[in-house]
């Protein structure tokens, strides 16, 4: 475990922040179950201030229903952490702007690591970023 482990965790949460559409993520969860990691991913969308508390919601929400996690204070607390820590590497480009891409989430034993990618939208001038936060639970 240790830091392979979270190495392991937090790639997989990445990958699945990028995956270009359902069929592919679906494949990719797939891929990441036979090597004992669960895995969730949800769209987001929107005006980035507004939508902070959305995303962790949608995050926490997307993880209890996928079974990354089973619904305790404990693990829904971390997954709300790392999504409040790689959104808060997002804020400085995204702060006042539209917002729109995908939450990754995965989870191996004790480690569970959230990934936002983001397109951030000014004019017709995108910007992209991914944050990337890590809990043990």
């Amino acid at each position: 475990m240790g830091e392979n482990e979270s190495k392991t965790i937090a790639g997989a949460a990445i990958r699945l922040a990028l995956s270009a559409d359902r069929e592919a993520e679906n494949e990719l969860k797939k891929q990441l179950a036979a090597q004992g990691i669960k895995a969730s991913a949800v769209d987001y969308g929107g005006e980035f201030i507004t939508s902070v508390q959305k995303v962790v919601e949608r995050a926490v929400v997307a993880a209890k229903r996928e079974g990354v996690i089973a619904g305790s204070h404990q693990e829904e607390g971390g997954v709300a952490g790392a999504a409040r820590e790689a959104l808060s590497q997002i804020m400085p480009k995204a702060i006042g702007l539209n917002v729109g891409g995908k939450v990754g989430i995965a989870r191996k034993g004790e480690h569970v690591a959230v990934a936002i990618f983001f397109a951030i939208g000014l004019l017709h001038l995108n910007e992209v970023a991914i944050g990337l936060g890590h809990r043990a639970i």
